[in-house]
């Protein structure tokens, strides 16, 4: 549910929203975590059959800072953004290539 589609529920209802369970918008969030994102969606992933997800490609990663316009004292709190979502990326996918394993082997 977006943002928007909340607040026009809540007016539906005769309701007040409630900010706390109000998804946020792209424009709640700094400046710097939509760059962090955006340069986090850039980066090509590194994925193998057997083992999933398991990382970005940081190849290309200085041109992407550059074509985002992060500047120098934005550069390390983007790369933590970058860090803690790839870390849940990997996990996320470590997860179910597991419950996948094991939905096989259940079935065998």
């Amino acid at each position: 549910m977006t943002k928007d589609q909340y607040l026009e529920m809540m007016e539906q209802q005769g309701e007040d929203p409630d900010w706390d369970k109000c998804p946020p918008d792209w424009e709640d969030f700094p400046s710097v975590i939509v760059l962090g994102l955006n340069v986090y969606n850039s980066l090509g992933n590194r994925m193998y059959p057997d083992i999933g997800f398991v990382g970005k490609d940081y190849t290309n990663y200085g041109f992407m800072l550059e074509h985002w316009g992060v500047e120098n004292y934005q550069k390390d709190f983007v790369f933590e953004i970058i860090q803690m979502m790839e870390h849940r990326d990997i996990e996320t996918s470590q997860r179910k290539l597991k419950a996948q394993y094991e939905k096989v082997k259940r079935g065998k």
